[in-house]
């Protein structure tokens, strides 16, 4: 079993829809982000523009990520939830009707059975590891 770990928005411009929702939700603040340079500028995006915001509060953080474009397969809000087992998650999950979409080191996108994404990651004590 999992809890939610963030709700997550892809959108153009993450800085100006974090403060949207830091202002709408009561309890909500902006987390101090950093901005990987070297990334921003391998994606062709301005480094000195958070390409991720993070808002914390007394429910799930809410993260709003810069996507370039809007791609049809993508939700544009998707749950990150964090497990114990992520390999263990997959197979019961698959065994519920969900598919893999893709594996990556700390999480996998997945789709329920009617196709809506979310990601499974991994608890914060493994990914630290």
């Amino acid at each position: 079993m999992g809890a939610i770990h963030e709700i997550v928005f892809d959108c153009a411009e993450p800085a100006v829809l974090a403060s949207f929702w830091a202002n709408l939700l009561e309890g909500y603040a902006l987390r101090e982000t950093q901005t990987d340079q070297a990334l921003s500028l391998a994606l062709g995006l301005d480094p000195d523009v958070p390409t991720i915001m993070v808002i914390d509060g007394p429910g799930p953080s809410i993260c709003f990520q810069n996507v370039d474009g809007q791609r049809p397969d993508n939700n544009r809000v998707h749950f990150d939830v964090q497990v114990g087992d992520r390999a263990a998650e997959v197979e019961r999950l698959k065994a519920a009707g969900a598919t893999v979409d893709r594996v990556l080191p700390t999480y996998t996108v997945m789709r329920d059975p009617e196709g809506n994404q979310f990601c499974l990651i991994d608890q914060r004590e493994a990914m630290a590891a």
